[in-house]
């Protein structure tokens, strides 16, 4: 049987069992892992998995349950045990199946050649990382470079018609990197993703981990100094991830955001324009429609400097008197539906990043920061979180620094960005962000 008359056969269970609506969503995947160490394999991985979640309604109650059994009476089971909860969940006028549903289309979501990367293949890969790391001179050690895949497929069906299913592939490697000897020890990261691992670079991979820890040997702490700060993508993707957290319209309306009652306010400069686009094709999280069967689509969030809306799924669309804007995320077949982002974009600029230190003139530059999200207050967005990088004197690289603590508040960090790189990457930290480096024209950095 195909998943979407598993998914079918779930939702008849449910409403068999009394609900008054239903969907059910049914994934099966195959993934593989393999993590090298000190120049040998040191694990291997190759598991698959399948489940079904069904989403059961009692008027305008809901209930959720999951399971990996997709026998007859497996599905059904699943179907009463949603349904039963259903029974005992609190009233909430806005919960029920979404009243727009379909699907985007989106190309190369899964790679024809992904088929034809053999474990054999995959576990070179991963050693070519490890010694193009390694082959750096300087690198003391590598704590490990990992290589890793998904290939799957879903499917989504509800009670008033909805049925449709999508397949999607995923590689991505990273290796991490020492230089330096005891306590001048420091680490780089160097991170690769693509549909097949044919897009990956070795090569580039390890070199980059190697270079991130290159760069910063013999770093010393500054003095304390307000100045302008360029953020690499790295430190910037974690920043834009938290800051779109913060535009999901549960968290607002919960007041657990900075956002909250903001809409069409000034909040950024203008130079910084971000979007949660579900179709970009190369996206790691891009899908024809969200977990809940609405299709996906671009949703800007700043422009101009102004935050111009919220991410909803169905249940705060209704709250606000919106639309949905396809924004229903699912982790995985074992939880129900909820807001969350899918790909945030940041527009590239013009500027390269020699231009940004150049502009900055005289401050510091961050490759890595630490404890963002326990440091940053969601309602506040005030922040202080340590960090290590480069002073940029005269606006160029200069010493490398560690142990400092740059802090101030979001809103005024989006309001002070001045320039946006012209390098975008994707990088998979705080979610799937691709974003340039930024350079914000002031920051409070503590040292000693």
């Amino acid at each position: 049987m195909s998943l979407e008359g598993f998914a079918r056969r779930a939702v008849e269970a449910a409403l068999a069992s009394g609900a008054s609506d239903a969907d059910a969503w049914v994934e099966e995947s195959t993934s593989r892992r393999v993590r090298v160490y000190a120049g040998e394999v040191e694990s291997l991985s190759d598991a698959g998995a399948h489940g079904v979640g069904v989403r059961a309604f009692a008027g305008h109650r809901a209930g959720y349950a999951y399971g990996t059994d997709l026998s007859e009476d497996g599905v059904a089971e699943v179907a009463r045990a949603a349904r039963e909860a259903a029974e005992l969940a609190d009233e909430d006028e806005y919960e029920g199946l979404p009243d727009e549903t379909g699907s985007s289309e989106v190309n190369g979501l899964a790679s024809p050649e992904f088929g034809g990367w053999t474990t054999e293949r995959v576990v070179e890969l991963a050693l070519e990382v490890d010694r193009a790391a390694r082959s750096r001179e300087g690198v003391t050690q590598v704590e490990n470079s990992v290589y890793s895949d998904a290939q799957g497929s879903v499917a989504l069906v509800n009670s008033r018609g909805f049925a449709a299913s999508y397949g999607a592939t995923q590689a991505w490697a990273y290796s991490s990197a020492f230089a330096g000897e005891g306590a001048d020890l420091m680490t780089g990261l160097g991170v690769g993703m693509g549909r097949d691992p044919g897009e990956l670079d070795p090569e580039a991979i390890g070199a980059e981990a190697a270079e991130r820890a290159l760069a910063l040997v013999g770093a010393r702490q500054p003095a304390s100094r307000r100045c302008p700060v360029v953020l690499d993508a790295f430190v910037a993707a974690s920043f834009i991830g938290f800051i779109g957290a913060m535009t999901s319209a549960d968290a607002v309306q919960r007041g657990r955001s900075l956002f909250a009652d903001r809409e069409g306010e000034e909040v950024a400069d203008p130079a910084l324009r971000i979007a949660d686009v579900g179709t970009e094709p190369d996206g790691p999280s891009s899908a024809p429609f969200d977990g809940e069967g609405t299709p996906t689509r671009s949703t800007p969030l700043i422009e101009d400097g102004r935050l111009l809306g919220f991410l909803h799924d169905s249940r705060t669309a209704r709250k606000a008197g919106h639309s949905s804007t396809g924004n229903a995320a699912r982790g995985s077949y074992r939880a129900p539906p909820s807001v969350g982002t899918t790909n945030l974009i940041v527009d590239a600029g013009e500027l390269d990043l020699a231009e940004l230190a150049a502009r900055a003139g005289d401050g510091l530059y961050v490759t890595d920061v630490a404890g963002l999200h326990s440091g940053v207050n969601p309602v506040s967005g005030t922040f202080s979180v340590g960090a290590s990088g480069r002073l940029i004197e005269n606006g160029e690289f200069g010493a490398p620094v560690r142990e400092i603590t740059i802090a101030s508040d979001l809103v005024s960090m989006l309001k002070a960005v001045r320039f946006v790189g012209s390098e975008a990457r994707w990088v998979p930290f705080g979610g799937s962000v691709k974003t340039p480096p930024l350079m914000v024209a002031e920051m409070a950095v503590s040292g000693s």
